[in-house]
């Protein structure tokens, strides 16, 4: 059985290519210790130097949005179960765990390897190099990566219940905001968030592509009528047999 990629926009790989292409770019440019790392001084001195007390507050609130495990994940499987009870179709949960698997397999891996201190680490004489201290974490920002990601999983599960606006401001704006935060508090460098948005956006459309609907489940499922499809489906208002086409 041949299996077809869902389309995404814009279509092609040509700018799966740019972003990975861009955070190649980025780390190999930081690697080799040349003025972008000025760029992440200056903007880790500019916002140390302007945050007042009441903004640093807020600001670490918002930020919380970006917490995968605590917030982002649970959040998914949550809207996955209603989704899942909506379409009568296990299909959701599989679209959270691709999206947990693909951050686990990237994020973690690259932040051990890269070895950065965050911007608000003022032990060492040069925080913002790679490769440079056993025990950084900072590049890329996983928050950014997280929102991306599990914002981008929260739009597809609803697009079907919500206004496409507010499925675009789920899987757009949060990011945006996180990025922000994350740099405003010195908790990561610009670069850091930066290099997070080119491969967010490249798992994003990686998950986006997957074709959901088309992979196989086991035979127990099927006969209970709970290997429907998802993106295709409506919501379920008859006998969970109606969704077994």
């Amino acid at each position: 059985m041949r299996i077809e990629l869902r389309p995404v926009r814009p279509a092609g790989w040509w700018l799966d290519a740019l972003l990975v292409a861009g955070f190649v770019v980025i780390t190999v440019l930081l690697a080799a210790k040349t003025p972008l790392l000025h760029v992440d001084t200056a903007v880790r001195d500019f916002v140390d130097a302007h945050r007042p007390g009441w903004l640093d507050t807020t600001l670490r609130w918002f930020n919380k949005l970006g917490q995968g495990g605590q917030v982002l994940t649970p959040l998914a499987l949550i809207v996955a179960f209603f989704m899942s009870r909506a379409r009568h179709t296990v299909r959701p949960f599989l679209l959270v765990v691709g999206a947990f698997a693909l951050t686990y397999v990237t994020i973690g891996p690259l932040k051990v390897w890269t070895d950065r201190l965050a911007a608000s680490e003022h032990k060492h004489a040069h925080p913002e190099y790679l490769f440079y201290v056993d025990g950084g974490l900072s590049y890329p920002s996983g928050h950014v990566v997280n929102a991306i990601v599990w914002y981008g999983v929260l739009a597809t599960l609803l697009s079907g219940v919500l206004r496409p606006r507010l499925v675009a401001a789920i899987r757009y704006t949060i990011p945006l905001v996180l990025l922000f935060t994350t740099t405003y508090l010195s908790f990561h460098w610009i670069t850091d968030g930066l290099a997070a948005l080119l491969l967010g956006l490249f798992l994003d459309r990686l998950l986006r592509r997957t074709p959901w609907d088309a992979i196989p489940l086991g035979g127990r499922l099927i006969r209970s009528g709970w290997a429907g499809p998802f993106y295709d489906a409506e919501p379920a208002t008859q006998a969970p047999a109606r969704m077994t086409r």
